[in-house]
C-alpha cells in the first residue's frame, strides 16, 4: 500500500472507532455531568467551609477516585506486558484468563481515563480552592497534571496512528509522576 493510499485511509477513518464510540460517548457524559454537579456545589461553599478540615477530605476523596479509576487504565499495559512476556505460557488456564482480562481493560481504558481525568479537574480545583502551597505534594501533582495535558490528545491521535507512540510516553510519564504524588 503506498503512502498516498494510506494517508486517505486515515483520512476516511472516524476519530473514535464505531466500536468504542458508545462507551467513550456515555463515559463524557457522566464525566461532564459529574463535573459540573460538584463544581456547582463547590462553588456554593462558604469561605469558612473551605478552609475546614472537612473540606479537605473532600478533594483528598476525589483524588482518591481518580488513584481507582487510574489503576484501571493502567492496568491495561500492565496486562499487555505480562502477555507480551509470555507468563504461565505453559499454563493454558493463565492464558486464556489474561487474555480476558486483557480484552477487558482494553474495552475500558478510554472510558475509564475520561472519568478519571474529571476526577483529577475536580482533584486539581479543589486544591486550589482549598489553598495551594509550594510543598513537595502539591508540586508532584501539578507537575502530573501538566503531562496530564497531551495525554488525551495524543490519545485522539492514537487511534489516527499518528501519535508515534507519544500517548504511551506522556501516559508513562503521567504514570510516575502520579505514583509519587499519591504515594510519596
Amino acid at each position: 500500500m503506498n503512502t498516498q493510499q494510506k494517508k486517505a485511509d486515515r483520512i476516511k477513518q472516524e476519530w473514535i472507532p464505531k466500536k468504542e464510540r458508545l462507551g467513550i460517548s456515555v463515559a463524557f457524559v457522566i464525566a461532564v455531568l459529574l463535573m459540573l454537579w460538584q463544581l456547582k456545589g463547590l462553588l456554593q461553599l462558604s469561605s469558612e467551609a473551605l478552609h475546614s478540615r472537612q473540606f479537605e477530605h473532600v478533594f483528598k476523596d476525589f483524588g482518591s477516585y481518580a488513584r481507582i479509576a487510574l489503576f484501571f487504565v493502567l492496568a491495561y499495559y500492565v496486562l499487555l506486558f505480562v502477555m507480551r512476556q509470555r507468563i504461565g505460557e505453559g499454563i493454558v488456564h493463565i492464558q486464556k484468563g489474561l487474555a480476558l482480562l486483557l480484552r477487558f481493560a482494553r474495552r475500558w481504558h478510554t472510558p475509564m481515563a475520561v472519568i478519571a481525568i474529571a476526577f483529577i479537574v475536580l482533584h486539581a480545583v479543589a486544591v486550589f480552592m482549598y489553598g495551594f502551597k509550594f510543598d513537595f505534594n502539591n508540586i508532584s501533582g501539578l507537575l502530573a497534571l501538566l503531562v496530564l495535558l497531551p495525554v488525551p490528545i495524543s490519545g485522539l491521535f492514537r487511534y489516527q496512528r499518528l501519535d508515534r507512540k507519544w500517548h504511551l510516553r506522556s501516559g508513562l510519564a503521567f504514570a510516575v509522576l502520579f505514583l509519587i504524588h499519591a504515594f510519596l
